[in-house]
């Protein structure tokens, strides 16, 4: 199995280091993964020009997953739009097809006191958002803004959604079920908008080819109030391009550590790109004080979802949360009484834990 390493600026390459020591721990149980390693972000501008240069690109295509850690960084933001660093994230999940955004936000019980809300509410919550990337209001057209008769100027966007979009979100939606609690919640408005009505009778269909999944479905608006009220009734759940956006960035805030929360962005084949949600961190990079948990649990998911590997997802998992029981910190979530570590002791310690 290729794997596309893709480490970036700022912590990107400290973190995404720590996870293939952990990738590489894993040989020893049969696991066998070739890597190769290619500049993205403000590197790969440094060294070609480009952000997302061609030899980059032709080897993310090339491999069955790709391990990105971050871009960006101050020294880029007087570039031209197409040249900064981030235009190479959204150009692979252009040019791959990369359409499903998968978002977990799990509480660890370690961790529990981090949240803002009180721990009987969120101890033991492990939710997972399936967000659609590609569509919805963010790319519709026509949008744009004009001056009206009147000469008031007008802002208009158009919320779309195609049938066949519609589908293959759900079908990822419901094959991530397949792998947790099968039990999945469908996400829109379809009491208001012509296009969540079509979401809701496109998911149900589909959700016949998949009877032992429980499908339900909630508005958008309820959804956001039952995050906060009661979380942990939900399993996993899909909604479009703007209600995943909201919905994915509350859920995250649950947990209360976003160096503790990784992602990633699918295509048709469950080929994906797999990431930490949090940025580049200029400001701490090279320090060794990153911390690189959502980055190896990104690898968990890379192994769980890509490559067909859950026995070893789950190994990967199991690791953190022990290295967690153990009391070890890096700097973001460390607490008094507990040992605070830098980047490179907590990927070692993960390697002992497996």
């Amino acid at each position: 199995m290729k794997i596309a390493v893709l480490p970036g600026d700022g912590i990107g390459t400290e973190i995404v280091a720590q996870a293939l020591k952990v990738l590489e721990a894993l040989a020893g149980d049969g696991l066998r993964l070739e890597i190769e390693q290619a500049p993205v972000g403000g590197a790969a501008y440094d060294a070609a020009g480009d952000p997302l240069p061609p030899a980059t690109l032709k080897l993310a295509r090339a491999a069955d997953a790709i391990l990105f850690g971050a871009v960006g960084g101050w020294q880029y933001d007087q570039l031209p739009r197409a040249k900064r660093p981030e235009q190479a994230i959204l150009g692979l999940r252009k040019e791959l097809g990369l359409f499903a955004n998968l978002r977990p936000a799990k509480v660890f019980p370690e961790l529990v006191e981090a949240s803002t809300l009180r721990p009987e509410v969120v101890s033991g919550m492990d939710i997972l958002i399936l967000r659609e990337l590609t569509g919805d209001i963010y790319f519709g057209q026509p949008r744009g803004m004009r001056r009206l008769d009147n000469g008031e100027r007008e802002g208009f966007d158009t919320m779309r959604y195609s049938e066949s979009e519609i589908r293959r979100i759900a079908h990822a939606g419901f094959r991530a079920a397949m792998k947790r609690a099968k039990k999945l919640c469908s996400v829109d408005k379809c009491n208001v908008l012509e296009t969540s009505q079509l979401w809701r009778e496109v998911v149900t269909e589909v959700a016949r080819e998949y009877p032992s999944v429980e499908l339900s479905h909630m508005y958008v608006d309820n959804a956001a109030m039952q995050l906060l009220r009661d979380p942990k009734q939900f399993d996993v759940i899909v909604t479009g391009n703007m209600f995943g956006d909201i919905l994915s960035d509350e859920a995250s805030m649950l947990t209360g550590s976003i160096g503790m929360l990784p992602s990633a962005s699918l295509d048709a084949n469950n080929k994906g790109l797999y990431e930490p949600i949090h940025g580049s961190a200029p400001d701490i990079a090279g320090k060794n004080l990153a911390n690189p948990l959502a980055t190896i649990l990104s690898a968990a998911m890379m192994l769980r979802y890509s490559l067909n590997q859950d026995r070893a997802a789950d190994r990967v998992e199991a690791a953190v949360a022990r290295v967690l029981a153990r009391g070890l910190r890096t700097a973001d979530i460390h607490k008094p009484g507990m040992q605070q570590v830098g980047t490179a002791q907590m990927g070692d310690a993960v390697v002992a834990a497996l």
